[in-house]
């Protein structure tokens, strides 16, 4: 063990739990953002969800009694750009990919944590858990079926996502443990907020044809009118967000990003769960055979030496 990783605190317990509700949460938001798809564009859904999340997390801030101010402005703000990106790789691929399939492709970063962990970071990775990553990675291709009529180039936006994920925790391991969480999480929404904005107004003065649009109206459509019903949902998704993006961070900060990418597995559960409620999603047979592979590694990577 390095003597920067004796003096990260690691508290597991709590951090897997965070996790685990952070991203069970979060799986029914993707798949509400999926159902919305089709009439909202991505812009919109940056736009809406973070009017919602950031007076939420300020009102946070201000009982809780925890400072507005960053201590690394510079490494909050880089670790927001990357997941910003991340959200919008992912997001790109919801109106092509089925739920879990996109869940499973950029589930592929817990391996990229582990590598990166060690690589960057010196946090220990067990000859036990290197099995674990190997799994792993047969279980996203033979999910991802690459070389086969099943497999889409699409997914390849949510494997961009996954890197980007991953660098993105690290970081926040390595360089942003000393803020609080919802600092953190407030600094993510007004990026996500700027990005939709800028996106917004990059498309209306490009004025894109309609053929253009059309081809990929979730990216390059106009502005929708929303109602109740949509004001409604990107409130909830918006609450739910706040809380996933403060518990994710919250997770990395005390707990080692291997251990904590492990039991982020528990999202590919409740994305099948919500792709089957929501859109009718059944996985074939080796798709459910990569999920007992996925799982398997998970474990295995869990399961450090004393």
């Amino acid at each position: 063990m390095t003597d920067s990783e004796a003096e990260r605190p690691q508290r597991t317990a709590l951090g897997i739990i965070i996790i685990l509700a952070s991203v069970l949460t979060m799986a029914f938001a993707d798949a509400v953002v999926k159902l919305v798809s089709a009439d909202l564009t991505l812009w919109q859904v940056f736009v809406a969800r973070s009017l919602v999340a950031v007076p939420i997390l300020i009102l946070l801030l201000r009982l809780t009694g925890a400072g507005l101010k960053l201590k690394a402005p510079k490494w909050a703000l880089i670790r927001s750009g990357l997941l910003v990106l991340t959200w919008l790789a992912f997001y790109a691929s919801l109106p092509v990919l089925s739920l879990s399939v996109a869940a499973v492709a950029v589930y592929s970063n817990p391996i990229m944590i582990a590598l990166l962990s060690a690589a960057v970071i010196g946090e220990p990775v067990s000859g036990r858990q290197w099995l674990g990553v190997l799994l792993g990675f047969l279980g996203v291709v033979a999910i991802l079926k690459p070389g086969s009529e099943a497999f889409s180039w699409f997914t390849l936006l949510p494997l961009l996502a996954a890197a980007l994920y991953a660098v993105a925790m690290v970081l926040t391991r390595s360089k942003c443990q000393a803020e609080a969480p919802l600092a953190l999480g407030l600094a993510l929404h007004v990026s996500f907020l700027i990005a939709g904005l800028i996106g917004t107004a990059l498309l209306w003065l490009l004025g894109l044809a309609a053929e253009t649009q059309a081809a990929f109206p979730f990216l390059l459509g106009d502005w929708a009118p929303m109602g109740p019903q949509a004001w409604g949902l990107m409130a909830l998704i918006g609450a739910l967000s706040a809380a996933y993006f403060v518990g994710v961070a919250r997770a990395y900060q005390i707990a080692a990003p291997s251990i904590i990418a492990t039991f982020d597995y528990a999202y590919l559960i409740s994305a099948a769960f919500w792709g089957f409620l929501f859109f009718a999603e059944t996985p074939d047979l080796l798709t459910v055979g990569g999920m007992v592979l996925i799982t398997a590694a998970g474990l295995l990577v869990a399961a450090r030496k004393r």
